[in-house]
């Protein structure tokens, strides 16, 4: 789960990491209040989960509080696009935070490596670029340093990669203890990521955390409960948002076949089928064991808000899942949605005979298998 820029910056903060002055604002009123607070050098950001928000007109520094306010009265529900982010996203809040002079820019994160088994720090002299983008231009400035962790960090090993990264000796004792720092932050909040782009070297000498993103293991938020509301927003996409607020195991793809079925593997199962098909799938969505018919016409309404969704698939093998109660969620949904779409239904097990008698009559198509329905599907849905 991704945090807010203002979120990743009170965290690190928390471990004792240095960060600018700022706070966040939903309206311009708070907005000129901090600013003049902040004595009037602002920058203010506009706090959506997306790459390319500078680009896209999110980003821009100020000489005083009222120009800072006026900007975020135009930010503030404005709808952000970029290129990382077509479908774009609505700005709901601002950071507005103090600016800092920088001399020379660095690059930080901590990273689990899933392959390694291990946690991985990364440094690089080459900071406020796009890393992706420094691997492939000037891989020899890229140093990392694998955290073993049943041993943790010794402080030779950082001092070392400090010192290949060829960070200047007036940074380098600061270097290591945001290293430090940003490691027990990883493990203490059970992140999976966090980046400091860029580490900011003052003209003083003094290293800040410019910027900074952080994302949390989805699986251990039972134990950060401060990051409950958090986790509907997390998502890029508007409605894996949504899905998130509702529970449902539901992420983007990007093609024109809506699928709906029970379990991650049919769930897959039926995206091979629907490539196989020739079909390109909008989206995976496990509508999970055990479902109502409220659940199931809530999926649904998900799936139906992608304009891009030509046909859906229906996937459902009835175990703790009975298919009568998807039959009449999927009806219900249908009645009040208005649904035109063509939609092709493979149904078996648990109450089955129920199901199929709910849908008799219904403009769904039955299917006998997963390949003839994801055929069907396909061919109905690009006619």
């Amino acid at each position: 789960m991704k945090l807010h820029e203002y979120q990743s910056k009170d965290l690190l903060a928390k471990y004792g990491v240095p960060v600018p002055e700022g706070e966040v604002a939903d309206n311009a009123d708070d907005a000129r209040a901090i600013a003049e607070k902040l004595g009037g050098n602002v920058v203010v950001k506009a706090q959506v989960l997306m790459g390319g928000r500078g680009k896209a007109g999110g980003v821009k520094l100020f000489t005083n509080a009222n120009d800072a306010a006026t900007f975020a009265k135009e930010l503030i529900g404005k709808r952000l696009v970029s290129i990382q982010n077509p479908d774009g996203m609505v700005v709901e809040k601002i950071l507005v935070g103090k600016t800092i002079d920088i001399a020379q820019e660095y690059y930080l994160s901590v990273l689990l490596d899933r392959n390694a088994q291990k946690n991985i720090v990364m440094i690089s002299k080459e900071g406020g670029m796009e890393i992706e983008q420094v691997a492939e231009e000037h891989p020899d400035a890229i140093v990392k340093l694998e955290v073993d962790p049943a041993w943790g960090l010794c402080d030779f090993e950082v001092r070392d990669a400090v010192k290949q990264a060829r960070i200047p000796k007036e940074a380098a004792n600061q270097m290591v203890s945001m290293i430090k720092k940003l490691v027990k932050a990883f493990i203490e909040e059970d992140a999976d990521m966090i980046e400091i782009n860029p580490v900011a070297l003052t003209p003083e000498g003094k290293l800040i955390a410019a910027d900074a993103k952080v994302s949390i293991d989805e699986n251990a938020l039972f134990r950060h409960k401060e990051f409950d509301e958090t986790s509907s927003d997390s998502a890029e996409n508007a409605i894996e948002a949504e899905a998130m607020r509702r529970g449902i195991a539901y992420v983007n793809l990007g093609g024109e076949i809506g699928i709906m079925a029970n379990g991650a593997g049919l769930t897959m199962q039926s995206l091979d089928e629907i490539n196989a098909a020739g079909g390109k799938p909008a989206n995976f969505l496990d509508v999970g064991g055990g479902a109502k018919a409220d659940r199931v016409k809530s999926c649904v309404e998900l799936i139906m808000m992608d304009p891009n969704v030509k046909g859906l698939l229906i996937n459902i093998f009835g175990g703790i899942t009975r298919v009568d109660e998807v039959a009449k969620g999927v009806l219900e949904a249908f009645d009040q949605l208005d649904v035109q779409l063509p939609v092709v239904a493979r149904i078996e097990g648990t109450a089955v005979e129920e199901g199929r008698k709910i849908l008799e009559g219904s403009r769904i198509i039955p299917a006998a298998t997963v390949e003839e329905a994801a055929k069907k599907i396909v061919e109905l849905a690009y006619a």
